[in-house]
């Protein structure tokens, strides 16, 4: 029996959390192994992912960064770009800067939305998150031919996932889930994993990632491809190829991950073991099992 800060009852909650999303995700792996649709030309993509920290650097700048960050991004090779806490006016901008099409779903804090925008940009270290927030997806190359958002709690912040679909049939969904919590975390990755097969019925290929805020991440329905400490992709008929951190500078105070990956379809052990054994550490492929993640949620509470 796990025993935390807050007791075993706590600790018991945890472990039957994470054993239901292990459970629930084998058996829409497994029965999801041939998967319907049209699947397009598409076989092989960069897809980058990317909390822009309200448009910060760290330390501070003391000044708008809209053009560092716009320049950053573009310089990079990416198909489909996943952005985080991202200025919710900063959508067309680094859309044009990339030649992609842009589309930003609100978070939360954007209440007298103008007044924020004028703080944040004359004074971003002191205004930081109260400038307001979304999450944007940029896409290189090819159109948006449909766009999804659903919100995931209002309370103790408004979160919410969002989706495209691009021309080739691919669903691309982004989440910022709920900091400080990984109850809420994990309540958030399964409600948007829901979501995201939901819109995507029929899609044999569809891609999951954003920032996590939880170590290590599990969404029902879709394998790990890649990611560094919060920040994560997932996806379902894609394969990885690689993965990396991108060097930002001082840009966020989150490290950029790039994961390329090819059309097809894991085996059944490679998804299976996907979902007990999912990514840890700091840009580290050292699988932890299912014991260890209730261990790790539990000892972030001692």
């Amino acid at each position: 029996m796990l025993e935390g800060a807050r007791g075993p009852r706590r600790g018991l909650e945890l472990e039957r959390a994470v054993e239901e999303v292990v459970q629930l995700g084998r058996r829409e792996l497994l029965a999801g192994e041939e998967v319907p649709g049209q699947v397009g030309k598409t076989t092989q993509m960069r897809v980058l992912t990317w909390n822009l920290f309200h448009g910060r650097s760290l330390p501070g700048s003391g000044r708008d960064l809209t053009a560092e960050f716009a320049e950053t991004i573009a310089g990079w090779a990416w198909d489909v770009a996943l952005l985080q806490e991202v200025p919710p006016w900063w959508g067309p901008a680094l859309g044009r800067a990339s030649g992609a099409s842009a589309r930003t779903a609100l978070t939360s804090r954007n209440a007298l939305l103008p007044l924020r925008k004028a703080l944040a940009t004359r004074f971003p270290d002191v205004v930081k998150s109260e400038g307001g927030g979304s999450n944007t997806i940029l896409v290189r190359g090819q159109a948006i031919v449909e766009h999804r958002y659903a919100t995931l709690r209002l309370r103790p912040e408004r979160r919410v996932v969002h989706a495209v679909r691009t021309a080739d049939g691919v669903w691309w969904g982004n989440i910022h889930a709920q900091v400080h919590s990984d109850e809420h975390a994990l309540a958030d990755a399964r409600e948007a994993a829901r979501e995201l097969l939901a819109w995507s019925a029929g899609a044999a290929r569809v891609v999951f990632g954003g920032d996590w805020n939880i170590r290590r991440p599990i969404a029902p329905g879709f394998v790990h491809l890649g990611g560094n400490n919060i920040d994560h992709v997932l996806a379902r008929g894609w394969k990885r190829v690689g993965a990396r951190l991108l060097d930002a500078g001082t840009l966020s105070d989150h490290n950029p991950v790039l994961v390329e990956m090819e059309a097809g379809r894991p085996s059944k052990e490679e998804a299976i073991a996907s979902i007990e054994a999912v990514l840890g550490g700091d840009a580290a492929d050292r699988p932890p099992t299912p014991e260890a993640i209730v261990a790790d949620l539990a000892a972030d509470r001692r």
